[in-house]
């Protein structure tokens, strides 16, 4: 890599800096969570998914799981296994992780 190059952009636990997703993998940034603003990736790594249950947010009822960092454990999202109304099917299988939760570093 060139000197001055930016490494990929990478999503880390923000308590023990284990690695949970890439910047390539961001479907949206728009995303609202109860602590503030969160990111919508397709993929994320290094985690630990809690069982799956109904809860209601903001766009109605989905079936979600929560997401914890497979080092710290964590509690860092959710991820979306199912949604009940259409316009919300988009999320499905994809994970949020709250602003607050995680932080970008550069490698």
């Amino acid at each position: 890599m060139a000197e001055g190059a930016v490494g990929p952009r990478l999503y880390c636990c923000f308590k023990c800096r284990n690695l949970v997703s890439c910047h390539d993998d961001i479907v949206s940034k728009t995303f609202r969570a109860n602590n503030g603003r969160a990111i919508l990736f397709s993929h994320a790594m290094n985690i630990i998914l809690g069982p799956k249950e109904d809860r209601r947010l903001i766009t109605g009822l989905h079936t979600i799981a929560d997401v914890y960092c497979s080092d710290c454990g964590e509690l860092l999202g959710w991820k979306y296994w199912k949604a009940y109304e259409e316009s919300q099917k988009y999320k499905e299988g994809k994970i949020v992780l709250e602003n607050f939760k995680i932080v970008k570093e550069n490698w």
